[in-house]
Formats: C-alpha cells, structure tokens, sequence
C-alpha cells in the first residue's frame, strides 16, 4: 500500500519504478506480485483463443497485462486480459486504456483474489465494463459476471461441463475449458 496510507494520483503512479505491477486504487497503491506459472500459462491460453476469435470477427482488440485501465486520478487497474469493442476503440491512448473496457479478466491468485471480486468489480461495474469473467485456476472455473441496467446476472462454467460458454461481449465465442485449463 501506498507509504504512510497517502493517498496517490495518476501523476504521482507514473512516477514509480517500471520493474513492478502496481495499481492504484481510490488513492491507494497497490503492489501486483509476479503471477505463478499456472496462472500464466491459463492468461496465455485464454488470449491465443479470444485473440483468434476477436481478429477472425473483426470484432475489436484484446490486449493483456501489464498495461494500465485509466478509470480516474485515483483509480488504475491492470486487470490480466481485456477487450474493448470495436466501437469503443477510441478508449485505446498511446500509454493506456482510458476507461472501462468491455470485458474484464482476472485470473484469481490467492493474494488479490478478494479485492479483484469485490472492490475491483464495483470499479469495473460503475466505469462501463460490461462484462467480468472470473477465472479460478484450482477449481478450474470461469465465473462470468455481466452489468445490464437491470443488474448483475452470474454464470458459472466449470472444466467438465456440458452447457455452452456464453458470452454477451464476445458473440459467437465457443470456449471450450478443457483449451484454458
């Protein structure tokens, strides 16, 4: 967390040595620890696949980590991989994404698994992300949380099941778990 509990701006984060992820979180800075293997072999799984599906579409860009989510002064976020519609490519700046994307992934590791479902989501919920999927690596899940102005609505797609993946931000995507775990 940021020295002292001081609050932090955008300016201030862009100051910070470049070797280390961090995040900036209503005000407060947050060091991102190095993923494990098992979580980067899952987060390259997922982009080879999503990249695939988005280019063969034309549907817009995926990128991944580390690259900075601009929410506001006080709010940064380097989320594992995103996608930003075609229509909204205009949120793309040279040093980073400057609102909220239309889809969110976070692989959840044990140290940021908590503030990635809870804090972090209410972020992504209230700067227009319309979808979050949660990938639990040890239970070999894909939650997969999608905003409307009606609410929330969950899914939970595991490994080992027979129902379809369905995605609201990426029509058309068959994902099969057995290719990301």
């Amino acid at each position: 967390m940021s020295p002292g509990g001081l609050k932090m701006t955008y300016r201030e984060y862009l100051q910070l040595p470049v070797d280390k992820r961090y995040e900036l979180i209503g005000g407060r800075l947050y060091m991102v620890p190095a993923p494990s293997v098992i979580h980067q072999m899952i987060c390259g799984s997922l982009e080879f696949i999503l990249r695939w599906h988005v280019q063969e579409n034309k549907l817009g860009v995926i990128l991944d980590a580390p690259i900075d989510v601009y929410l506001t002064e006080e709010d940064v976020v380097q989320p594992d991989i995103i996608f930003i519609s075609q229509e909204r490519r205009h949120i793309i700046g040279e040093a980073n994404i400057r609102g909220g994307p239309d889809l969110v992934i976070e692989v959840l590791s044990p140290s940021t698994a908590a503030m990635d479902q809870t804090v972090k989501k209410e972020l992504y919920r209230n700067h227009g992300v319309r979808e979050v999927w949660y990938v639990h690596p040890v239970a070999q899940t894909i939650e997969v949380c999608t905003f409307t102005p009606d609410g929330e609505k969950k899914e939970l797609y595991a490994r080992h099941d027979e129902k379809p993946f369905v995605s609201t931000v990426l029509p058309g995507l068959r994902l099969d778990l057995n290719r990301v775990f």
